[in-house]
């Protein structure tokens, strides 16, 4: 087993997973709507526990991945921010990503950019990646937070493996930052 890594922010504890976070708070984050605007499909039960049960092992295997977010303030459960190894081929592939998932409640308050930032420093100062990516569709609110990030989108769209040929949601834009980049901006 890897060693854990956590961490916190000014306002947020990202953590390894714990069985209260799965029902009912994961669960509703990944039924919900709004959330999934962007993602092919709402997750029912089973696999809302499925994809819980992965990221959870994903940590205690490498240490590291999808962390659980928690307010400082209330200790509640806003989401998810993270560093992920894409399990599916891509044209850019090896690559780590950032990625994040917060309950609508917790939109507009900095909340992604903040968790993100961390994780970022996570991926370059300890884990000694030389370049992170993230990726969406037309999601414009996760757009800014990866330009926020200081990230860079690439000149062309990528057709997203797992989507079928012809879904809305196929065309991504993909999204860089190099260490060295982040490092001179600090």
């Amino acid at each position: 087993m890897a060693v854990l890594i956590e961490f916190e922010t000014d306002r947020l504890s990202l953590r390894q997973w714990i069985e209260t976070d799965r029902e009912p708070l994961f669960a509703r984050l990944n039924s919900d709507p709004q959330v999934m605007e962007f993602l092919p499909n709402l997750l029912d039960r089973v696999a809302s526990d499925a994809m819980f049960d992965r990221l959870q092992s994903r940590i205690a295997d490498r240490g590291w991945g999808f962390w659980a977010v928690e307010s400082k303030i209330d200790r509640q459960f806003i989401g998810f921010v993270g560093l992920n190894i894409p399990q599916y081929e891509l044209s850019f592939a090896p690559c780590v990503e950032v990625g994040w998932r917060l309950a609508v409640e917790y939109w507009g308050k900095g909340y992604a950019t903040e968790a993100a930032k961390g994780a970022l420093e996570i991926g370059f100062e300890r884990l000694d990646v030389p370049e992170i990516v993230s990726f969406t569709t037309t999601n414009h609110r996760s757009r800014a937070v990866m330009e926020r990030l200081g990230m860079e989108r690439a000149a062309e769209t990528f057709e997203h493996p797992l989507l079928a040929v012809g879904h809305p949601l196929r065309e991504h834009y993909l999204y860089r930052l190099a260490r060295a980049k982040w490092q001179s901006a600090r």
